[in-house]
């Protein structure tokens, strides 16, 4: 796993907008035609989504993938 706190961050903060919209995992992978386990591993912080996902997500969300990832703390690092 390339960037474990920022996958963790991004399925926290999935699982908070999800249950805001009161949406069951099955529902949200149901809009966004990926299977319940994808959404799964992604709020547990088992899997970092694809853009391709990512992008689906946000579309049944009905929101921008910018919005969709807004606020996720990123850290990022000077590479030598």
């Amino acid at each position: 796993m390339k960037n474990p706190q920022e996958i963790q961050s991004f399925g926290y903060h999935l699982r908070k907008i999800r249950e805001q919209l009161n949406l069951s995992q099955q529902e949200l992978a149901n809009e966004a035609d990926i299977s319940k386990i994808t959404i799964q591993r992604i709020e547990n912080a088992k899997y970092g989504p694809t853009l391709d996902i990512l992008i689906s997500i946000a579309r049944a969300l009905e929101m921008s993938v910018g919005k969709l990832t807004e606020g996720i703390k990123m850290e990022f690092s000077k590479k030598n």
